[in-house]
């Protein structure tokens, strides 16, 4: 079984006819015997190669619509069949069947019909029976047969078939089957995912994840640990659809804090103006909008110029030349925007190492979608957060009213602290951040740390006053105490955004009073662990 099994017998069946000629061709010219049914066997004949029909075999025509036509003693005992058993050698002599040393296969295209929103009878047709169930028997029987799922793996199917001598090797096969098993995990994963969707069912009894190997990352998030990135096949723009126009292999962490800084991003509306987010350690240090994109880029850089060195920046326009002159002034990790002018990426050109993304738009922050979070021997399932405050959802709970002013950057704060590692404070001033305070322990550290580096950054800049002097705080929950929200009020914060519900939120509210500050309530939390 070690040795090299020559390939006689083939049965092609594909939805994707992409190279199924070349192949075909390939198998014809080596002596293979090809089998095949309907749409594939057409697509060979009409090509001038010989190919018997699967129904020819059977005895038994394509029937109710093609829905059975492979699923037959003849195809799978030809697949299934042990060539080394006695038993199983006679049971083939006496019925006729012949072996099947190669089946290439790939599989009715449910995902791709539920990605372009399809009707439920549409997507309930798109499900393939019979593709699966000859995968899993030629892949089970990949001591002597071999399977191909992919039309990538054609060629080395081919390679291996002129070392070998127009066979494959066991290890080939192996590998072969340990691929078509993912490809009808993955599938199953799918159809099973999309009826729960469809049925209402929001927490089935069985749930699986999928995903197709996009990179071999150099480690993960430190050298000594192995990582991979996967492709979930979802159409939401990001990092996992974005074109990489130059720059080095992306790493782990790029990948993790470019999407946390495309999502954060993308809560600003380009046709309300420009917005950049600069994100390291999958925190904001610097979020703004501003006129130009060139402004909203140095207003976000203007909050924290040390930690935005070696940063990731996203941008919610396209990125001009004017805001990639401003860029290339420091190192850069990455950039990412929904679009990119020739004279931008002349521009990053000459920062080889600089990756820049490019995703032809922004996703769409209120879309439900799930999370998957891994924990020891088992899997944390949530609803992304979509949540969204407006004006009309805010609740006045001090005796002073915020201004208007204050009410459109308290909600710029609100956005951001929804992105902010908990417990999150988050100073802002004309549409811009002026701290972040960011996965402390205490919520009245993250206010003093935000205070804190607002000052640093302001004796950096050459100012007199920290740049929290006059802004708004957002606390992504409650304050539970008094402490940081006077915090806040020292810093010079003038009004404050927070969800309320605290069981001292009299207390708060009566220190908010003393300290004369503006206090809404949001009624919604966004912890972010």
């Amino acid at each position: 079984m070690n040795s090299p099994v020559s390939i006689r017998r083939a049965l092609l069946s594909v939805s994707d006819k992409t190279g199924l000629i070349d192949l075909a061709s390939s198998l014809n010219e080596a002596g293979v015997e090809l089998l095949s049914t309907g749409g594939t066997a057409k697509a060979i004949r009409d090509a001038g190669l010989p190919v018997k029909d699967v129904s020819d075999i059977t005895n038994f025509p394509e029937m109710m619509d093609g829905r059975v036509k492979t699923l037959h003693p003849m195809v799978h005992g030809g697949l299934l069949a042990l060539r080394d058993n006695d038993d199983h050698l006679a049971a083939m002599d006496e019925h006729d069947i012949g072996a099947i040393d190669l089946l290439v296969v790939n599989l009715y295209p449910f995902e791709a019909t539920v990605a372009a929103g399809g009707a439920y009878d549409d997507c309930i047709e798109n499900i393939d029976i019979g593709g699966p169930a000859m995968i899993r028997a030629a892949a089970k029987n990949h001591g002597f047969v071999v399977t191909v799922v992919d039309v990538e793996d054609y060629d080395a199917l081919l390679e291996e078939m002129t070392v070998t001598g127009g066979g494959t090797s066991l290890e080939f096969r192996q590998k072969m089957a340990q691929t078509a098993y993912a490809r009808t995990g993955a599938y199953d994963a799918a159809v099973s995912t999309w009826m729960a969707g469809a049925i209402g069912s929001t927490a089935p009894r069985r749930k699986a994840i999928a995903g197709t190997h996009a990179q071999t990352l150099r480690y993960g998030e430190n050298p000594h640990q192995t990582a991979s990135f996967y492709r979930d096949g979802s159409t939401r723009e990001g990092v996992s659809t974005a074109v990489q126009l130059q720059g080095k292999e992306l790493s782990y962490n790029n990948i993790n804090d470019t999407d946390a800084a495309f999502e954060l991003v993308a809560e600003f509306d380009p046709a309300e103006g420009p917005a950049c987010a600069i994100i390291k350690h999958a925190n904001p240090c610097g979020v703004a909008r501003g006129a130009t994109l060139a402004d909203a880029y140095q207003s976000a850089f203007d909050c924290d110029r040390t930690s935005a060195f070696g940063g990731i920046i996203a941008l919610n326009q396209t990125l001009d030349a004017a805001t990639a002159e401003q860029i290339v002034e420091i190192f850069t990790e990455v950039v990412i925007a929904p679009s990119i002018s020739d004279e931008a990426k002349a521009i990053f050109a000459a920062k080889k190492n600089l990756r820049l993304l490019e995703t032809g738009g922004l996703p769409d922050i209120r879309t439900a979608a799930q999370v998957w979070k891994q924990v020891s021997g088992g899997y944390l399932i949530q609803d992304r957060d979509n949540g969204f405050i407006g004006l009309d959802d805010l609740k006045v709970v001090t005796k002073r009213a915020p201004s208007e002013d204050e009410l459109r950057d308290m909600l710029f704060a609100w956005k951001v602290a929804k992105h902010v590692k908990s417990n999150a404070i988050v100073y802002v001033k004309d549409q811009a951040t002026v701290g972040v305070g960011a996965g402390q322990m205490s919520r009245v550290d993250s206010t003093r740390i935000a205070a804190r580096k607002s000052i640093d950054m302001a004796e950096a800049m050459g100012l007199f006053e920290p740049l929290t002097k006059g802004s708004v705080v957002a606390s992504d929950a409650f304050f539970p105490f008094s402490d940081g929200l006077l915090t806040a009020a020292e810093a010079g914060a003038t009004a404050v955004i927070q969800p309320g519900g605290s069981m001292r939120d009299e207390e708060v509210i009566k220190a908010a009073d003393e300290a004369g500050l503006a206090m809404v309530y949001t009624g919604m939390r966004h912890f972010r662990h």
